[in-house]
């Protein structure tokens, strides 16, 4: 027994027992493997199923800018003007937002939705352990107060709700900056003292007004039991804020189209475009505003200083950071040999116009205040350094920007109206809201206009006093103050009725601007530009009084701007070895580009009022050259203005009149420059005075 025993003890193991183990763990290592093979095909299913989804909602918006243009075009065509295009876009919206709301369903797998996790609080981001894997998800706010089936049917319109980053870092740049680099500087700085008071105090009076009003009404819901949430104090200053701010864009469209006055256009574009800026700024100052205690929403009179510090302050930055950023722009572009390549030119200088914007939010400014005077500084030193077709593709591209952006951003708000999916509608905050807008809007226009006239030489009338009330048409950026921050009650129901606001003003104040100027016995359908210019030449006192009819501020800036700014920062304008002391030759000379002095005496100016022209004859507003030819052969040399404004403007109105007088003589065609120095100029052909009988010379025979 012992040896069989023994035998058993001593033999060798077979192949097959030791290949086991091997054979159990590659079977364990295979099923883990194909395991996440399988979850890997899923979540690449997954992916390329939203990257389809993704597509989808994109292709709806091109289809509704696509039919939107069609419709635009046919409107024109027809002359149809009750309906601006802006207005066109939001039904289109509206109509997208009712199928996708009522009409598609899209089916969605519930067995991979966790319905019972139960969180006390809302992380902005959440790790999940899933078996011993860890797995990032990232808050993306309520989506829906429902449970269960009725996510299926919000899945589609989360899909079609873009995160509110996207309007200010994408959409509202090139709308913000194709307004300040398509102003009109002449006129926007001939009405520069009534456009500040309108857009800083007037914004500010409309922010007051419109807080209190809703105070009270928000006071007075509480008491009937008509408020499901907190809305304080600065909540309403808050709503005040928002609300202020008109669209540049609407005023832009409609009173270019329909060829308003120019002073009622420049009071109300120029307005409209700075108050958009003191809007957003004084709407950051009122969150900031942090009382000491417990009790965040009661009045100290430090944290509201620190408020206005905190305005002040990030207005200020703000618009030296634009101005930098554009005089910047115009050293690169003047002292590089960019010209030779208008591609890489114009390449820059859009990177450039648009990093303006990036850089005011990255520093805690604001990018709207930055980008738009980013823009002004832009259009009236870079663009005279850039070549010919960098001026023409730079002016094409942010105009077509500026047009597919605003009409997304209002087709987007149509469907905004269907596809929220936390709106909260209350008919006594709205009933308060609208009247608190319009009584806003009339604490601003009716008082100042009155102060105003009391000191302004041309007169703000009545009837045009009526029409700036009538067309402060809310649009865009209310609309992106609004949707940036719904995660509160109180912020929620602003935004519901900042729609419905901007829906009424656009669609009834929009569409009735024809019919009021009409009624207010308004021009309408004249160029202004053209007419107010051949006024200036037929009577010539009223002409060289022009210049000093400006703001006296602007005066002296001109004359500062145009002896040191422009000769330092682009090739126009007298050299600055002319107008710099004689101790400053070397560094004037390293400054003074070659170009100055071929262009030395030839017209780069673009706010002058007029240019007078007669084959030779010319007048330029600031190095003024008077000659003729043949007919009269008059020369005046260029002079050199001084930094005085005494000589100076003695000298200007001299050689002007002496102009004048030489049109009165001759037949002669006015050509105006257009206040942007983009567009061509405008040519006006007088009548010749009547000449003397001619007689037949006497013939001789021979």
């Amino acid at each position: 027994m012992g040896t069989p025993l023994r035998r058993c003890l001593s033999a060798r193991p077979s192949k097959s027992a030791l290949l086991l183990p091997f054979m159990l763990t590659v079977l364990l290592v295979g099923s883990r493997g194909d395991g996440n093979a399988m979850n890997n095909v899923a979540t690449e299913r997954m992916a390329e199923e939203s990257h389809r989804q993704d597509s989808a909602n994109l292709l709806i918006f091109i289809m509704l800018l696509t039919l939107t243009i069609l419709t635009i075009w046919l409107f024109k065509h027809r002359r149809f003007r009750f309906l601006h295009e802006t207005g066109l876009a939001m039904i289109y919206g509206l109509l997208v937002g009712v199928i996708l709301r009522f009409g598609v369903h899209v089916p969605q797998n519930m067995s991979d939705v966790t319905l019972s996790c139960v969180v006390n609080a809302s992380p902005a981001t959440l790790l999940v352990n899933v078996s011993g894997r860890y797995y990032e998800y990232t808050l993306k706010g309520e989506v829906s107060r429902g449970k269960g089936p009725q996510m299926q049917d919000d899945e589609m319109l989360r899909k079609v709700t873009f995160d509110p980053e996207v309007f200010f870092n994408i959409l509202l740049p090139p709308i913000i900056f194709h307004a300040g680099y398509s102003l009109k500087r002449r006129h926007f700085f001939r009405n520069i003292g009534s456009i500040l008071a309108y857009a800083f105090v007037g914004t500010v009076i409309s922010c007051f007004v419109i807080g209190l009003i809703m105070y009270g009404f928000v006071s007075f819901m509480k008491v009937v039991g008509q408020l499901g949430g907190d809305f304080y104090f600065t909540d309403c200053l808050f709503f005040g804020a928002i609300v202020s701010a008109t669209d540049p864009v609407t005023v832009l469209a409609i009173f270019n189209e329909l060829k308003v006055d120019v002073d009622l256009y420049a009071l109300l574009f120029g307005e409209s475009v700075l108050n958009d800026a003191v809007a957003i700024v004084l709407s950051s100052s009122i969150v900031a505003y942090q009382p000491a205690g417990d009790n965040s929403h009661s009045f100290e009179a430090m944290a509201m200083l620190k408020s206005f510090g905190v305005f002040l302050g990030v207005f200020s930055g703000s618009f030296a950071l634009g101005v930098a950023t554009g005089v910047m722009t115009a050293f690169v572009t003047k002292f590089t040999k960019l010209r030779d390549f208008p591609l890489l030119e114009t390449a820059l200088f859009f990177l450039m116009s648009w990093s303006t914007f990036l850089l005011a939010e990255a520093c805690g400014f604001t990018g709207v205040v930055a980008v738009l005077f980013c823009g002004i500084t832009q259009a009236h030193y870079t663009y005279n350094n850039l070549s010919p077709e960098s001026q023409e593709r730079s002016k094409q591209l942010f105009e077509l920007l500026n047009f597919l952006a605003e009409n997304f951003i209002f087709s987007y708000m149509g469907l905004t109206l269907f596809s929220f999916q936390s709106h909260v509608f209350n008919p006594l905050f709205i009933i308060g809201a609208f009247l608190a807008v319009f009584l806003g809007r009339a604490a601003n226009i009716y008082p100042l206009s009155f102060l105003l006239n009391l000191g302004r030489r041309n007169k703000i009338g009545s009837n045009f006093q009526h029409v700036m009330m009538f067309a402060g048409l809310r649009g865009a950026m209310t609309f992106a103050l609004s949707i940036r921050d719904t995660a509160t009650y109180a912020r929620q129901m602003m935004f519901t009725t900042t729609l419905l606001i901007v829906f009424f003003t656009v669609w009834i104040c929009g569409g009735g601007t024809m019919p009021m100027l009409t009624f207010m016995s308004i021009p309408v359908g004249v160029d202004s530009d053209q007419e107010n210019s051949s006024s200036a030449v037929l009577e010539g006192s009223q002409r060289r009084n022009t210049k000093h009819e400006s703001a006296w501020p602007f005066r002296i800036w001109y004359n500062f701007d145009h002896n040191y700014l422009k000769p330092l920062l682009t090739h126009s304008g007298p050299p600055l070895t002319a107008t710099l002391p004689a101790c400053c030759g070397p560094l004037a000379r390293c400054l003074t580009s070659p170009q100055a002095y071929e262009n030395e005496g030839q017209l780069h100016n673009e706010d002058s009022d007029f240019i007078l022209n007669d084959a030779n004859v010319s007048s330029m507003y600031a190095d003024v050259t008077i000659s003729t030819d043949a007919s009269g052969s008059r020369t005046v040399n260029p002079k050199r203005p001084s930094t005085g404004g005494g000589p100076f403007d003695e000298g200007l109105d001299h050689e002007l009149a002496m102009a004048e007088q030489e049109v009165a003589i001759r037949g002669t065609r006015l050509v105006l420059p257009m206040d942007d120095p983009m567009e061509p100029p405008t040519t006006v052909t007088l009548p010749p005075p009547p000449s003397p009988p001619r007689t037949e010379p006497r013939r001789h025979r021979l």
